[in-house]
C-alpha cells in the first residue's frame, strides 16, 4: 500500500487527529476570542463612565457643556441608550450601549440625565437634558481580530506538524499489519509454515490477533497434514487388494456381463486409487519435472489422438517447448477427460504458441470453481454431472510442478475453457502444423 494512498490507515489515523485538534483548537479559541472580547467590553464601559463621571462633574460645577460630552434631550439620544436611559433607578447610574456597525463602526456609549434642580431622595433627576459620552472601541476590536488571526495561523502550524508526525508514528503499526497481511497471503499460497511471529515488545491487540493468527495456521497446518497423511496412508493400503481383484477380474470369463461389469467397477476403483496416490505425491512436494525439448503441438496431437472422443483440434501455431511431456500429458489428459464426461459437444481443443484450451459446450464452470479453483472430492454443480472432483485438482498439481498455470473460465457463448500456459519455459521456433477439423478422426501435418 503506498505512503499516499489515502485510504491507508495512516492517513485515517491522521485525519483523526487533525479532527481532534482542530476541535481543541476550536474549544480553546471560542473561549479565549470570548473571554477577549469580554474583556474589551468591560475596558470600553470603564472608559465610558470614567469619561462621562468626569463631564458630569463639570457640568454640575460650571452648568455648561463639557467639551468631551454632548448635551442632548431625550428625544435625540438613540434609541437603545434611550432604553436603556429609560430603565435607571437610581441617582448614580449609568446608561450604556455598545454600538456595532462593523466593519469600521464601533463605540461605547454611556449617558446619564442631568438637570439644574438637586436630586430628591437619590431619585434620578428628571430634567429633559442628557448628558451623553462615547468611547472609540476599535482598538480592541482590532485586538481581538489579530488575536483570531494569530490563533488561526498557531492552529495551522500545530497541523502542519502534528499530520505528517501522526501519519509517520503510525507506521509501526501499518509495517506489523502489513506483515500480517503478507503472511496470510503466503498461507493461502500454500506456504504453511508461514507464520507472523512477535515483533518488538508491543502487547496490543495486533499481537493478540497476530498470536491468533499463528496458532490458526498451526492447526490448519497439522489438520492438512493429517489428511495428507490419510489420504497417501489409504491410496497406499488400497493397492495391494486392488492388485488382487484386478487379477481374480482377469480370470473371469469373457463375455459375461456380470464378469464385465465386474472389471468395469474395478477399473474405476483403480483409476481412483491411482489418482489418490498421484494427490499424495503432490502434496508431499516430492515431484519434479523433467524437463525436454518437445514439439507441442504434435504432443497434443498424440494425446487427442490416444484419448479420443475430440471433435476439433487446432496446433498450428504451436511452438516446440522446454518441458515434462508426461506431466503435459497428463494435465491434458484429464482436462479432455473433464470436458467429455462433464461438458457437451463439441469439445475442442486449440494450440497456440505456448498455451493450449480446452473447451466444451456444456452449461461451463460453476461459480464456486471459477472464484477457488477445483477442490478434490467435489464437483462443485449438479450440471456439471457427478464425480469425485480429482481429475482438475490433479491437473492443477501437474501445472504447478511444470511452472506453468492453468486457468478456468466460462465463455460468453457457453460452454467451459481450461487454459494451460507454459509460460517462460518456451522456445521461439516452431512445431509442427497439425490440425484435425472433422470428426471423422483423420488428422493432418505439414511444415511450418
Amino acid at each position: 500500500m503506498g505512503f499516499l494512498n489515502p485510504r491507508a490507515l495512516r492517513w485515517k489515523i491522521a485525519a483523526l487527529t487533525a479532527a481532534a485538534c482542530c476541535a481543541v483548537a476550536t474549544v480553546i479559541g471560542l473561549l479565549v476570542h470570548r473571554s477577549t472580547q469580554d474583556h474589551g467590553q468591560r475596558a470600553g464601559r470603564d472608559r465610558a463612565v470614567t469619561q462621562l463621571h468626569a463631564a458630569e462633574q463639570e457640568y454640575a460645577r460650571t452648568g455648561e457643556r463639557p467639551a468631551a460630552a454632548d448635551l442632548m434631550t431625550r428625544d435625540e439620544v438613540p434609541g437603545p441608550l434611550a432604553r436603556d436611559l429609560a430603565g435607571l433607578s437610581r441617582s448614580g447610574e449609568y446608561a450604556l450601549w455598545y454600538d456595532e456597525k462593523p466593519p469600521n463602526w464601533y463605540w461605547m456609549w454611556a449617558a446619564v440625565p442631568v438637570d439644574d434642580k438637586v436630586p430628591v431622595d437619590d431619585r434620578v433627576p428628571v430634567g429633559d437634558k442628557v448628558l451623553v459620552v462615547r468611547t472609540d472601541m476599535s482598538a480592541e476590536v482590532r485586538g481581538l481580530q489579530l488575536l483570531d488571526r494569530s490563533i488561526i495561523k498557531a492552529v495551522l502550524a500545530a497541523l502542519a506538524v502534528t499530520v505528517p508526525l501522526a501519519a509517520l508514528a503510525t507506521e509501526p503499526i501499518n509495517r506489523r499489519l502489513r506483515h500480517g497481511a503478507r503472511t496470510a497471503r503466503r498461507i493461502a499460497d500454500g506456504d504453511l509454515d508461514a507464520r507472523i511471529g512477535h515483533r518488538g515488545r508491543a502487547r496490543d491487540e495486533i499481537t493478540e490477533m497476530s498470536t491468533a493468527m499463528d496458532v490458526m495456521a498451526a492447526a490448519l497446518q497439522q489438520r492438512l497434514e493429517s489428511e495428507r497423511r490419510f489420504t497417501a496412508d489409504v491410496a497406499h493400503e488400497l493397492r495391494t487388494p486392488l492388485m488382487g481383484l484386478v487379477t481374480a477380474a482377469g480370470l473371469l470369463p469373457d463375455h459375461d456381463e456380470a464378469a464385465d461389469l465386474v472389471r468395469t467397477e474395478v477399473d474405476t476403483l483403480r483409476g481412483l486409487t491411482e489418482d489418490l496416490l498421484e494427490i499424495s505425491r503432490l502434496d508431499a512436494g516430492v515431484e519434479h519435472a523433467r524437463l525436454d525439448e518437445v514439439p507441442l503441438g504434435e504432443l497434443v496431437t498424440d494425446v487427442v489422438r490416444r484419448l479420443g472422443g475430440v471433435d476439433e483440434v487446432s496446433a498450428r501455431d504451436a511452438h516446440v517447448v522446454r518441458t515434462d511431456p508426461r506431466r503435459v500429458d497428463r494435465v491434458l489428459t484429464n482436462l479432455i477427460t473433464n470436458a467429455q464426461r462433464h461438458g457437451a459437444a463439441p469439445v475442442q481443443v486449440t494450440v497456440t504458441g505456448t498455451r493450449i484450451a480446452v473447451r466444451d459446450h456444456g452449461p461451463g464452470f460453476p461459480a464456486q470453481l471459477l472464484d477457488h479453483g477445483p477442490q478434490r472430492f467435489r464437483t462443485q454443480a449438479a450440471e456439471r454431472g457427478r464425480g469425485h472432483g480429482l481429475g482438475l485438482t490433479i491437473a492443477l498439481g501437474q501445472a504447478a510442478v511444470l511452472g506453468a498455470r492453468l486457468t478456468f473460465a466460462n465463455a460468453a457463448d457457453g460452454g467451459a475453457i481450461a487454459t494451460l500456459e507454459l509460460g517462460d519455459s518456451v522456445q521461439l521456433s516452431r512445431s509442427s502444423r497439425c490440425e484435425r477439423t472433422t470428426p471423422s478422426g483423420t488428422y493432418g501435418t505439414g511444415g511450418p
